[in-house]
C-alpha cells in the first residue's frame, strides 16, 4: 500500500526545481504523490495550513510537513 505524499508549491523557480528533483524521484510504488500548485488552487491554502505547512515548496508525508528551501510563506500567497 502506498503512502500519500502531497507536494505544495507556488510555481516559483525554487518550487519547480524542487518538484523536478524530489516529487518526480519518489518511488511511486511507495508513495501516491499529489502536486498542489497553490497559486492555481488558492482554496487549498487552508488545507496546507492545517498540515502545518509554513512555506513552499513543502511535502506533507504521513501528516508531517517537510519544508524544502524557502520559496514563499503561505502568508504571501493569501
Amino acid at each position: 500500500m502506498s503512502q500519500k505524499a502531497v507536494f505544495y508549491h507556488a510555481g516559483c523557480s525554487v518550487c519547480i526545481d524542487a518538484e523536478r528533483q524530489f516529487a518526480e524521484s519518489l518511488d511511486v510504488s511507495k508513495f501516491d504523490v499529489e502536486i498542489v500548485h497553490l497559486g492555481e488552487t488558492p482554496a487549498r491554502l487552508s488545507e496546507a495550513e492545517k498540515a502545518n505547512v509554513k512555506s513552499v515548496p513543502a511535502f506533507v508525508i504521513g501528516g508531517q510537513p517537510y519544508h524544502i528551501n524557502f520559496g514563499a510563506s503561505l502568508d504571501d500567497l493569501k
